[in-house]
């Protein structure tokens, strides 16, 4: 196993040198440094984790909290747990990964062992039972969700609130005066979490500022589910002509279950989604992008790069919506 005098010969300095440029704790000209870091990667030398642990008092750890519970959509999820694995690399840090059940004992354990220099809490809900924990945390913590009360803590997300409302605008501005939104599944409402409730607002808000006609159906994350929601929507609204889907595991079987309800899209009934832009793009689908890859690497930016010690408050990305094929004027 090569180890740090390994590289200090092969770099023709001394063991104390290489470890100063790998602990930054001594200026050491950027020549020497060049040569030092060459001959790590030559030599493939990979410092002790526990060592640099124990003598910088970082671990080079991200903890990353992420749900692992019903209706959660896992392919997504993964999206965002690689944005920010990708980005904490840029760090040189590694992630630890820590499942929602956890709860307030989870993050004590981080803080209490020491176990990360941050740490990143998804699936935020609007009145989260870890808020308060959260605000007396020494360990610096960034949400990916913004809870209904957000004072003292860093947090990004999409603004799902304009997302809904940029969706029921583009339908009532294609002439559409009877718009239904399939949901997340029940449980994820009746969780409170912050993603879909603000959606559900934000449409909720534009219809009554459009004199627009709305129903929300929460749907389960299954093609059953899907099949529900088109006909019981269509059955109580017969002059339904626009659906808002936000459930991106079912985004496909809407389509397929209109079209087994003799609707056509958009010729009958458009159809606007807030999901990956991947899944909208093979679909042709007018949509919202979920920004995964963004949101995870301004967590990061955030949790390891502080501004000053300032709060800087909730970060909400502007959504973005890209008509396609599934929609069309009355």
């Amino acid at each position: 196993m090569v180890g740090i005098a390994d590289v200090a010969r092969h770099a023709n300095v001394s063991a104390s040198t290489v470890s100063y440029v790998l602990s930054g704790k001594r200026p050491i000209s950027p020549e020497t440094q060049a040569r030092v870091h060459a001959s790590i990667k030559a030599l493939g030398y990979h410092p002790h984790a526990g060592a640099r642990a124990l003598a910088s008092k970082r671990t080079n750890v991200i903890a990353l909290v992420m749900p692992l519970r019903s209706g959660v959509h896992v392919p997504v999820l993964m999206q965002f747990v690689t944005a920010v694995a990708t980005q904490a690399r840029e760090y040189d840090h590694d992630v630890l990964l820590l499942t929602q059940d956890e709860g307030e004992r989870g993050l004590r354990r981080v803080e209490g062992s020491s176990l990360a220099d941050a740490i990143i809490v998804m699936d935020v809900e609007m009145k989260d039972p870890r808020v308060p924990l959260m605000r007396t945390l020494r360990t610096p913590c960034v949400l990916i969700g913004v809870p209904e009360d957000a004072d003292g803590l860093t947090c990004v997300d999409l603004d799902f609130a304009a997302a809904g409302a940029a969706c029921l605008d583009h339908l009532a501005d294609l002439g559409h005066r009877c718009v239904g939104l399939v949901g997340s599944p029940r449980a994820v409402y009746e969780r409170g979490t912050g993603f879909a409730t603000r959606v559900a607002d934000g449409v909720a808000r534009a219809a009554a500022r459009r004199s627009v006609a709305t129903t929300t159906y929460p749907c389960e994350p299954n093609r059953d589910g899907a099949r529900a929601a088109v006909r019981d929507l269509v059955e109580a609204h017969p002059d339904l002509s626009g659906l808002i889907v936000h459930n991106e595991s079912v985004v496909e079987s809407v389509l397929h279950a209109l079209r087994d309800h003799g609707r056509r899209v958009p010729q009958d009934v458009s159809v606007v989604a807030i999901c990956p832009d991947e899944l909208a793009e093979r679909l042709d689908l007018s949509g919202v992008a979920l920004p995964a890859e963004e949101v995870g690497r301004r967590a990061v930016d955030l949790v390891l790069r502080p501004c000053g010690g300032e709060d800087p408050g909730a970060t909400l990305l502007t959504p973005e919506l890209t008509p396609r094929a599934t929609t069309a004027g009355r």
